[in-house]
């Protein structure tokens, strides 16, 4: 019954302490925390919530969104900031903006396949986009790559530091491939 017991302890310390890495420590709230601030990221870009203040509060105050066409490049920085990021969301302080004038119109983000690793200044995050009713057609979904993120603990929890959308197939996607393509026909019109 002793050696019962004391096996017993033995796995709870373990199983109540911090994982551990080579380059940084996450407790299990850590982890928990992160996969509710990407939740939470989701909603916020899907609904404008407080116009778009609640997506841009997701991040630091110096906090970044980029997008890039390739895994592990940082992409090109297309909002910095609180202000710019609100507006990204399709906000800001003359509120919502008619979704139907944004670029990433009628689009409902699912995030899966979470990938959350532990850093020294924080912790690293990757998972996959599936945009689903793009356009507001429930029958045109498709993944649109994932993001790349670097997450830090602030006083107000775990933010985004730097969120790269990753998109290799955007030449080609349903979304945004038709505005590519004709943006790549009005350039070239313009130049003869």
């Amino acid at each position: 019954m002793k050696r019962i017991a004391i096996a017993a302890l033995a796995f709870a310390a373990v199983s109540a302490a911090p994982l551990q890495a080579a380059s940084g420590t996450l407790t299990p709230q850590d982890y928990i925390d992160i996969e509710q601030l990407n939740a939470r990221y989701a909603f916020a870009i899907d609904h404008c919530t407080n116009s778009g203040y609640d997506y841009a509060d997701l991040y630091t105050e110096d906090g970044t969104f980029a997008v890039s066409e390739e895994w592990g490049q940082p992409g090109k920085v297309f909002a910095t900031g609180r202000e710019a990021l609100a507006q990204a969301a399709g906000g800001g302080p003359e509120g919502c903006r008619d979704p139907k004038t944004l670029l990433g119109y009628g689009i409902n983000h699912v995030l899966v396949d979470q990938i959350i690793e532990p850093r020294p200044d924080g912790a690293y995050g990757r998972n996959k986009l599936i945009a689903m009713s793009i356009g507001g057609d429930p029958s045109k979904n498709e993944v649109q790559g994932g993001y790349e993120d670097h997450y830090v603990k602030t006083a107000k929890g775990w933010r985004i530091k730097s969120r790269v959308h990753v998109f290799p197939n955007i030449d080609t996607s349903l979304q945004f491939g038709p505005l590519r393509q004709k943006a790549a026909q009005e350039q070239g019109s313009a130049s003869q």
